[in-house]
């Protein structure tokens, strides 16, 4: 089961363009080089939060869920997260 919900932590990556506000591509810059990481790392990690990929990976661990019951869970602590931002 874990295998086949965390797919996407492990795909390979496809190049893509994107438009960004210059402030946060200088911050993404800044934050890669303090944490000695490429500007993508950076990226995927944002994004892999903001789209709740990180709590559902936590969530998979603990694999006395199913993944209906994972999935279900995930969305409701994004959305208390969300809520709170």
């Amino acid at each position: 089961m874990t295998e086949d919900l965390c797919y996407s932590f492990f795909m390979a990556r496809k190049k893509t363009t994107v438009y960004l506000d210059e402030e946060l591509l200088r911050a993404t810059k800044v934050a890669a080089a303090r944490q000695n990481k490429r500007e993508y790392e950076v990226f995927e990690e944002a994004l892999r939060r903001y789209l709740g990929l990180e709590l559902l990976e936590r969530i998979w661990q603990r694999a006395d869920l199913t993944e209906e019951e994972a999935l279900a869970l995930a969305y409701s602590e994004l959305e208390k997260a969300r809520k709170e931002h």
